[in-house]
């Protein structure tokens, strides 16, 4: 499955409700794990992003059904990139000619 980096950032209301991130974390979570998803790690950071994450996601529909989920509550805002594992970067850098 796909991998993705999420780098987020509070908006206003996120900002105004940060007591309850680590919940909202919990609960996107759980979300994304029912639309076939796995987060593997929530760090919260320090400089021009609040938080980034890693998700795992069965494509990129799904990924962006999941981002567009979280977009809607208003929390926040983010920035994805696909990523790429190390046997996924081996067999494309097989491919150059």
């Amino acid at each position: 499955m796909p991998l993705f980096v999420s780098l987020v950032n509070w908006t206003d209301q996120g900002v105004r409700n940060a007591k309850d991130t680590v919940k909202r974390a919990e609960a996107f979570s759980a979300a994304a794990e029912k639309m076939g998803c796995k987060v593997h790690t929530f760090v919260w950071t320090v400089g021009p992003y609040d938080l980034v994450a890693i998700i795992e996601a069965p494509n990129d529909q799904v990924y962006s059904s999941l981002a567009l989920s979280l977009a809607r509550l208003g929390n926040t805002r983010t920035v994805s990139m696909r990523a790429y594992t190390k046997g996924e970067m081996e067999h494309i850098v097989q491919a150059i000619q």
